[in-house]
């Protein structure tokens, strides 16, 4: 027996802290990083990891489904051990790693969000397509039946349906008094119509999980009276990600018109990824956006409709 350990008087000592799945995800991770674990190769089973790091296999199911999210493993579902994936690059993360485009570096983030018992997303967006699009895998994950949390509390801003949208926009109306009733501005309608359907998909999908899978779902929309240049996800109160909102001028075909306007391709915006435990900075970035994101919510954000 381990000394530090050992009984004393009679008495067990408190035993060593059992890792978590996130830790036993991370040191697998370095490890494949490292090149010590090489594309193509099995990984070792999940007995013999769960003995290795003290931990139960649903532990170590939990830190293999992580690396599959992001690319980093194979094969995880089936019966025979992982593989390490031929490209392990292919969804890299931490400070050092360059940020990608929204449609690939946010999906592998969400999925991986949904490995905790109560998941808690809270975005700040546009329309909400890329969240939308985004949710679709951890949803896939929960019917195959290899993934089921608890809990999920999802917090949705987005710009409410009457104000004076910055983008997108006609490039002829920029600059003229466009106050009261949107009605009538088919760039406008547009943006609504998209922000309205992507909610509503994004809310149906994730209340579905009450009825299908007892999951206990809470789904929230606030409107806010600004254009946000940027867009903010907040996961589980540990990551932050981010990215700008970059207007450019460009052309919509809008019923039989093509019309120039000025917009801003959300999901092409570079993600970048701030940790809790990545260092002081990211750290203070996440705490900072988190206490942002509450302040709009509870003070100048009113109710939102998903309709007309």
């Amino acid at each position: 027996m381990d000394p530090e350990y050992a009984p004393v008087n009679g008495r067990k000592r408190p035993q060593r802290p059992q890792r978590t799945h996130r830790e036993v995800a991370d040191e697998l991770r370095a490890r494949i990083r490292s090149g010590e674990l090489r594309p193509g190769q099995r990984m070792p089973t999940q007995a013999k990891l769960a003995d290795e790091f003290g931990v139960e296999r649903g532990a170590v199911r939990q830190a293999l489904r992580i690396l599959q999210s992001e690319q980093l493993l194979t094969n995880v579902a089936k019966g025979a051990p992982a593989t390490v994936a031929g490209h392990p690059g292919g969804a890299p993360t931490g400070p050092d790693v360059p940020p990608r485009p929204t449609t690939a570096a946010l999906a592998p983030r969400i999925t991986a969000a949904f490995e905790a018992g109560h998941v808690e997303i809270d975005a700040v967006c546009l329309t909400a397509a890329s969240l939308t699009l985004a949710i679709g895998e951890p949803l896939r994950q929960i019917h195959a039946g290899r993934m089921k949390p608890a809990k999920v509390d999802v917090r949705v801003l987005l710009p409410g349906r009457n104000i004076d949208l910055a983008f997108p926009v006609a490039v002829g109306d920029l600059g003229r008094d466009r106050d009261g009733d949107r009605g009538g501005d088919p760039v406008h309608e547009r943006w609504l119509a998209v922000r309205n359907a992507q909610g509503q998909v994004l809310r149906h999908h994730l209340l579905a999980l009450r009825a299908t899978h007892g999951v206990d779902v809470r789904v929230t929309f606030r409107a806010l009276p600004f254009t946000p240049p940027v867009k903010l996800y907040l996961l589980n109160g540990v990551e932050a990600l981010f990215a700008y909102y970059t207007p450019a001028r460009g052309e919509a075909r809008i019923g039989r018109e093509d019309v120039q306007t000025y917009d801003a391709q959300g999901s092409r915006s570079a993600l970048f990824a701030f940790g809790r435990d990545a260092g002081m900075r990211d750290g203070a970035f996440v705490a900072q956006s988190r206490l942002w994101f509450d302040a709009l919510w509870e003070t100048i954000s009113s109710e939102l409709r998903l309709t007309g």
